[in-house]
């Protein structure tokens, strides 16, 4: 009997061990699993068509988000920042590259860099910034139904054109606006047809002057000399990286400058009704985080439009180009006094 319980208690104690040393390597596993999760180094192609300080912004903007949400460069996260010096045929090549590279999501800042991510990947997440009309360019069926592998944000406020010029044409009293643009880029296109048909409503006229090149347009604003009262620069990622050129035109000709957003409004243009690119590229760091995480798909995230909107006069700006401030100016935005 004595022989009958020893046999018992050893069987008995070699089961419990052989069951902790299974449920030992099984936490081993677990943690294993839990550990290599957490060291997952995310990488993210950030593909930009120029360089000009409303696309440097959302860059900017984007990164803050994703820092905010955890995502952290050269600690679990790479950026891998490509710009196309605005040459479409670079944008394809960044795209197939960053397919090649296995990125875990593309950051396409403006449209022409969108188009190519999408002809490149179908299967990589997208998110988009800096784009007017994400539905024309073909990137998003529409606002509230996007693709199955994009999404982003719209540079594109329903609002903004129509507030700067009725203000172009009710408040300065320009007849005819001259509008300079690349006619290759297809949100410019959108925009300068919306102009044209503001315009034409408010009794004004539009002189277009489009450009291939950014060494076009100096030449495009001396042409609109003496042919109209004002002239409008709408969000051209072509003529807005030389808009220096422009101004130094409006400033020596005594033409007021316009613009479509804040950023350019800030380097001397009199006015914009717009909002800030950071702002806009934080939103969209936001929902790239959602993405990363799991949490939602690029076709679970509506297309959003800029959070705020203001029309903001530069005060010196208008000095410069020979236009007289008016006080009452005040209750339609605010002044810019400079940074």
């Amino acid at each position: 009997m004595l022989k009958k319980l020893k046999l018992v208690a050893a069987v008995g104690i070699a089961s419990v061990a052989l069951l902790s040393g299974c449920g030992s390597d099984k936490a081993s596993d677990e943690s294993k699993g839990s550990a290599k999760e957490a060291e997952k180094t995310y990488k993210i192609g950030v593909t930009q068509f120029a360089e000009h300080p409303s696309l440097d912004a959302a860059t900017e903007g984007f990164k803050k988000a994703l820092e905010d949400e955890g995502f952290i460069d050269g600690k679990n996260t790479e950026f891998i920042f490509q710009n196309a010096q605005a040459d479409m045929n670079n944008t394809l090549t960044i795209a197939n590259n960053f397919v090649g590279d296995k990125v875990d999501l593309i950051f396409a800042n403006a449209t022409p860099s969108a188009v190519s991510a999408l002809n490149a990947t179908k299967d990589i997440p997208i998110v988009f910034t800096s784009v007017t009309d994400p539905v024309g360019a073909g990137l998003v069926k529409s606002f509230d139904e996007p693709g199955d592998n994009i999404t982003g944000t719209t540079d594109n406020h329903p609002e903004g054109t129509a507030k700067t010029i009725n203000f172009i044409v009710k408040e300065v009293g320009a007849k005819n606006i001259g509008v300079i643009y690349n006619s290759g880029e297809q949100n410019s296109e959108v925009q300068a047809d919306a102009v044209k048909k503001l315009a034409e409503g408010l009794g004004a006229k539009v002189v277009e002057a489009t450009v291939s090149t950014s060494a076009e347009v100096k030449q495009a604003a001396e042409s609109l000399v003496g042919r109209v009262d004002a002239i409008y620069v709408p969000t051209d990622n072509t003529v807005v990286s030389a808009l220096e050129s422009v101004i130094s035109v409006a400033k020596e000709k005594k033409i007021p400058l316009f613009v479509g957003e804040l950023d350019s409004m800030k380097r001397g243009a009199v006015a914009a009704s717009g909002f800030s690119y950071y702002d806009l590229g934080y939103q969209t760091g936001k929902m790239a985080a959602e993405i990363l995480k799991g949490n939602k798909k690029p076709s679970e995230l509506p297309v959003e439009l800029p959070s705020s909107l203001k029309l903001v006069i530069n005060k010196k700006a208008a000095a410069d180009q020979g236009l007289e401030v008016k006080p009452e100016w005040e209750k339609l935005g605010e002044f810019y006094e400079g940074e």
